[in-house]
């Protein structure tokens, strides 16, 4: 039974610790979905389906209704001869009234458009798709920025390890020292001298940590999510294989052309005639039928309807023009893209040859702090035999420490210059 609660607390114990550990891909994962910027992808589609909407219901029955009355300073008339002679039959014909009134609503119903409905919906998901690209590309952003912080944090702690170790050694020298000096065999500007240093390592302890805090506070506003007290994990890197960048800007500037090629198919519908059917309806004098509005003047109802075709002949004036200002747009737009390839390519370049110039550093990292060690635990031995004074000592220790600070940092940066050219070409 004690064995079994020992496994429990074990694996307990275990699950904490993975819970307390934080990998790059979490932060960056939680600070994607906490950017604000997100919430746009959202507004997007709300805004794509209300205007596909809006395009759709321009096949629907167009109502105007509208209200009017006129006055005017003069009316068709019957020749007075003509109204002499149908006054003679006992018929009064006043003629039409300078002061008319109506109500009424024009109706209009598409037939056939020329395709612009279909153009515009075409267009409309086109420009949808490179808003789209244009939020993943500032989106993109958050993640070089994560990635700087969190190589910092992983900077950080590597410094605080060392300096802790530093004062662990200054310690048992400077309690070495102490004995010593009590013993008669060294001096007191030897202790002070150790006890100095150990002191200036604990200043260097306190700006460290409080530099790492400050990085952990930022990186916890991104990701919307306290990480202090947590182990940052850290990443294993690779360099990519394949070379080809594949950028969101990439899929931005494709998303432009598409958007162009859909409005070039825009200017084609434009020249398209149109067909329809039209009806006119009103109550309110004068009607269509003037003579009888003449003998009396009665309001009537009033309807006119046929088919309705119309061709904006104007559209071939600028079609040209149209087109080549589309043109112009879309190889402005391949070359911003080749200049971003060009830039990208050369950026890549130049981290591959730091990449390589870590690589060949690295390889000599553990044998400098090797050799710096055997020196440091020599002088300390020199030290107890009375051949060198705390002088020599902290000179030794200060080269350590310098050693195992510089190979820390360079298997850090490693690390960093990898995920810089990950970035570089999204991989």
């Amino acid at each position: 039974m004690l064995r079994l609660y020992l496994l429990l607390a074990l694996s307990l114990f275990v699950c904490v610790q993975m819970s307390a550990q934080v990998t790059l891909e979490e932060c960056i994962a939680l600070a994607e979905e906490n950017y604000p910027i997100i919430s746009k992808y959202d507004l997007l589609e709300q805004t794509k389906e209300v205007n596909l909407s809006n395009i759709n219901k321009g096949w629907l029955p167009q109502i105007n209704v509208y209200g009017q009355g006129t006055v005017q300073n003069d009316t068709p008339s019957l020749p007075e001869s003509l109204i002499n002679i149908i006054n003679q039959t006992g018929t009064n014909i006043a003629g039409l009234n300078e002061w008319q009134y109506r109500i009424g609503a024009d109706i209009s119903q598409n037939i056939w458009d020329g395709g612009t409905s279909k153009v515009h919906r075409k267009i409309e998901r086109a420009e949808d798709a490179e808003r789209q690209a244009a939020i993943d590309v500032q989106l993109y952003a958050v993640r070089e920025r994560v990635e700087d912080l969190y190589f910092g944090i992983l900077l950080m702690d590597a410094q605080i390890e060392q300096v802790k170790n530093m004062q662990l050694l200054l310690q048992s020298n400077l309690d070495k020292l102490r004995i010593m000096q009590s013993n008669g065999t060294a001096m007191q500007s030897d202790v002070d001298m150790v006890e100095a240093e150990y002191l200036g390592t604990v200043q260097q302890l306190t700006q460290a940590e409080s530099a790492s805090q400050s990085y952990r506070n930022v990186l916890g506003l991104f990701m919307g999510k306290s990480i202090v007290g947590q182990k940052l994990v850290k990443p294993e890197a690779f360099i990519p294989q394949d070379l080809m960048p594949s950028r969101p800007e990439l899929k931005y500037f494709e998303k432009q052309l598409q958007t162009n090629e859909a409005r070039n198919a825009s200017i084609t519908a434009n020249m398209m005639p149109k067909i329809g059917l039209f009806a006119q309806l009103y109550y309110g004098y004068t009607g269509f039928d003037y003579f009888e509005n003449m003998m009396n003047r009665n309001p009537s109802f009033n309807i006119l309807a046929g088919v309705k075709l119309s061709w904006n002949i104007g559209a071939l004036y600028n079609k040209k023009n149209d087109r080549m200002k589309l043109k112009l747009s879309s190889d402005n737009i391949n070359v911003e893209r080749d200049i971003f390839l060009f830039n990208i390519n050369l950026q890549s370049r130049s981290q591959l040859d730091h990449i390589d110039e870590l690589k060949a550093v690295i390889k000599n990292n553990d044998r400098i702090v090797e050799l710096r060690t055997n020196v440091r635990k020599a002088a300390e031995s020199q030290l107890d035999n009375g051949v060198i004074d705390a002088t020599a000592l902290l000179t030794k220790l200060t080269d350590e420490k310098q050693a195992r600070l510089t190979a820390a940092y360079h298997e850090i940066q490693l690390l960093q210059s990898i995920y810089e050219l990950k970035y570089t070409l999204n991989k």
